[in-house]
């Protein structure tokens, strides 16, 4: 048994187990406590308690919201609310999907010349039509009886539901060997659901041609209704896909049957209470949700969530370890653990209402739906998971109970080592880290993120990229995607002539004039999606621009592409310095200092540049994908500076308050080795969340997953685990500027190994 003074007892005790080898087990006695304590009003930890002046003077430094959800009575209260909660906003999330708005037009800012020119055509056509276009081929030409049969089921394709006008065709191609026929479809406002049913319908007719006689549906209603059927299902494809993940990753870092049903539970309760609010939000306020934000929403409450409940639940087992009452150690680990807890996801939501600077309207429209599932997420993991903890007790954890009085084997574990190693060469280790990483962004040179085509959008090859190739091979492949364009109505022919006679265009209807308005449709040479037909939109642009007085404006296809785009880049040069900004000004105000917040910052900068360098080569040379959407980049830089400052937090704030006791670089170490292992179980809890998205066939979703996925593995290995600590054992106290921590200084080795003698002594 070794005696140490009452003042030195917990100091004494860490620096016996981190830095000698003395067994942690053995308890360290104070000096002043007499060998029979519970004489005195002190039990021995057998008995469980504490001395009751002590036990006051800590648990009046709880706050008292920390007590709340642990408290023998309000545990209960708590788990009430919530079961209430998911009473009445669980049924309205399973309605999500009825008020998720997928149409091109909610997608689009305002101020786009496309979007101008969708609400000037209404006067000319239902903004809801959209052309089906069914392409016939056969290798060795179509024969007489296979044209006319071709025509017998045009006839029939008339009567499908939705058609709103002439059937055109059949248009038998320049070479003989394939036929188009153009069914215009009005579906009203539901168009996007209703779509997969009606193309069904029409590879019904279809599916009855001659013999040797292809049919594809393709066109602006066939590439929608693929697109729809990707996003089909989708929320229950990526709940149970997330689930699976967190359950696995959960049962593998607790080693435990039991523990992880409490996290999942809570973050299962958090999302569909989210999925409600969301629901009322959307039906009552306007706010624009569609299948990619409610495909996010759910990975990211299932990811960021149960990061939360990691953090949590390794706090509480720490504390279980040095309370033998669960709600005062529930209630200590909410106090200490809570503010890491907070402030990490204020800073995900407000990175993500950053978003609502966005032009684009879906971009714009996932900042309130990604802050409303953090918000939701958040206050589940600090009041009713503390209350399951609570009232489920130390069983949990069974097989390896955390017992009062048992060793925290954190301190010796694979981190601490890691610690270690670094501490010896800080310098050398963070110069090599950072130049790797820098290397790893130069790749990002490389990255194609000027947009997907329709083909490009998907994994895999659905019937609508394969009637476009087919297309291609036999007509003008801007064929029933036509550049629409409005201008005034006396200017319609000087207005048709600049438009026929712009490069790239093969042809331009006659003017259709209603009140001041005239409408003109062009046929492009090159498809609409391609670098072609974009160039072609551009100078049909430049052409009718410069009519004089005829205010004419281009849309279409092509138009809804470029636009998007360039609202792309816009949102990325403005939300990304905002995003910055927001995010340091949270470190500074929750560290107290203006370095650490710039070396932080700068650490994730550097992993999200290496992030993309990685991708873009595994997208180039092992998924072969075409390249990757305009948005990203932000998408991509979002998350991980969101979800990346996460772990930053999680790290620092223990560093912080280890530095008040031990100085900084003592306190790097112990920050290390108590957390290292709680953000790499998160790290890998979050990767396997967000790398779901591949499950689904979308180019888009994809990537985001993998590149999320990779940034964070980064982020908690890397640059967390490496880089960070590294940088703050050659810092120093310095790291602190200007809070008065600054001037706490380290303990120097030679004082450190003098106090483990006199302890030994």
């Amino acid at each position: 048994m070794i005696v140490a003074p009452w003042p030195e007892y917990a100091e004494a005790q860490e620096l016996l187990s981190v830095h000698t080898g003395v067994n942690p087990d053995i308890p360290l006695i104070p000096a002043a406590v007499p060998v029979f304590p519970h004489r005195r009003g002190l039990a021995s930890p057998r008995q469980g308690k504490v001395h009751t002046g002590h036990r006051g003077a800590e648990m009046n430094g709880v706050g008292q919201l920390a007590k709340l959800p642990a408290g023998r009575i309000m545990k209960w209260v708590v788990l009430v609310v919530w079961v209430g909660a998911l009473v009445a906003l669980a049924p309205l999330g399973n309605k999500l999907g009825d008020v998720e708005d997928n149409q091109a037009s909610s997608w689009l800012p305002s101020s786009a010349e496309a979007t101008e020119v969708l609400q000037i055509t209404q006067q000319f056509r239902s903004s809801n039509e959209v052309p089906a276009i069914v392409l016939y081929d056969k290798a060795g030409g179509l024969s007489q009886n296979d044209f006319a049969a071709i025509t017998d089921q045009a006839k029939q394709l008339a009567g499908v539901t939705g058609v709103s006008g002439q059937v055109a065709g059949p248009i038998r191609s320049a070479d003989g060997q394939a036929a188009q026929v153009v069914i215009p479809l009005d579906l009203g406002t539901d168009g996007w659901n209703k779509l997969p049913g009606i193309i069904d319908q029409i590879h019904t007719v279809t599916a009855a041609g001659p013999a040797g006689v292809s049919a594809h549906v393709t066109g602006p209603a066939g590439t929608a209704a693929d697109n729809a059927k990707a996003f089909d299902g989708i929320d229950g494809t990526l709940l149970f896909a997330a689930l699976g993940v967190v359950i696995v990753m959960l049962l593998l870092t607790y080693r435990s049957p039991v523990l992880w049903v409490l996290p999942v539970l809570s973050t299962g309760t958090a999302l569909l209470v989210s999925q409600g609010v969301i629901y009322l939000f959307a039906k009552y306020a306007g706010l624009t949700v569609n299948g990619q934000s409610a495909g996010i929403l759910t990975v990211l409450v299932f990811g960021a969530g149960t990061d939360y409940a990691l953090l949590l639940v390794a706090r509480h087992r720490e504390e279980l370890r040095r309370h033998a009452d669960r709600h005062e150690a529930m209630s200590f680990a909410l106090h200490r653990a809570g503010p890491a807890i907070w402030a990490s996801g204020a800073t995900v939501i407000a990175g993500m209402l950053c978003l609502l600077f966005a032009d684009l309207n879906s971009t714009a429209g996932l900042g309130p739906v990604a802050a409303i599932g953090i918000g939701v997420a958040l206050l589940a993991m600090v009041t009713l998971l503390p209350a399951l903890l609570a009232i489920f007790g130390r069983w949990v954890f069974w097989p390896v109970r955390p017992t009062f009085g048992s060793a925290d084997h954190t301190a010796t574990g694979v981190w601490a080592r890691v610690g270690t190693r670094i501490s010896r060469r800080p310098r050398l280790t963070w110069a090599i880290t950072a130049l790797l990483l820098g290397v790893l962004a130069l790749g990002t040179l490389n990255l194609k993120a000027d947009g997907l085509t329709n083909a490009g959008s998907f994994t895999n090859t659905p019937d609508s990229v394969v009637g476009e190739q087919v297309l291609e091979q036999h007509f003008a492949a801007g064929a029933g995607q036509p550049i629409q364009v409005v201008a005034d109505a006396g200017s319609a022919q000087d207005v048709r002539a600049a438009f026929a006679g712009t490069p790239g265009v093969m042809s331009v209807s006659e003017p259709v004039t209603h009140g001041q308005y005239t409408y003109l449709e062009g046929t492009t040479q090159a498809a609409p999606d391609s670098e072609a037909g974009i160039a072609t939109l551009e100078r049909v642009r430049d052409a009718v621009h410069a009519v004089p007085g005829a205010h004419a404006l281009a849309g279409g296809a092509s138009a809804l592409t470029h636009d998007v785009a360039v609202a792309n880049r816009h949102d990325r040069d403005l939300i990304i310095p905002i995003v910055l900004v927001v995010v340091f000004a949270i470190l500074a105000l929750l560290l107290r200092a203006l370095l650490a917040p710039v070396m932080l910052i700068a650490t994730v900068v550097l992993s999200f540049l290496a992030t993309l360098g990685i991708s873009g080569f595994f997208f180039d040379h092992v998924f072969h994908f075409q390249g990757a959407d305009a948005s990203f980049p932000l998408f991509v830089f979002v998350f991980l500076v969101a979800l990346g400052v996460d772990y930053n937090i999680f790290l620092m704030t223990r560093i912080h308050e280890e530095a008040k006791q031990h100085g900084t670089r003592r306190g790097a170490l112990i920050g290390l080795s108590a957390t290292g292992g709680v953000i790499t179980s998160a790290g890998l809890v979050l990767a396997g969340t967000f790398a779901v998205l591949g499950t689904l066939p979308l180019t888009f979703l994809a990537e985001l997953g993998f590149a999320v996925a990779l940034g964070v593995l980064i982020d908690t290995i890397i640059v967390r685990g490496i880089l960070v600590t590294s940088l703050t054992l050659d810092i120093g106290r310095f790291l602190w500027w200007p809070h008065p921590l600054m001037r706490k200084r380290d303990t120097a080795p030679a004082e450190r190994q003098q106090e483990v003698s006199t302890l030994r002594r």
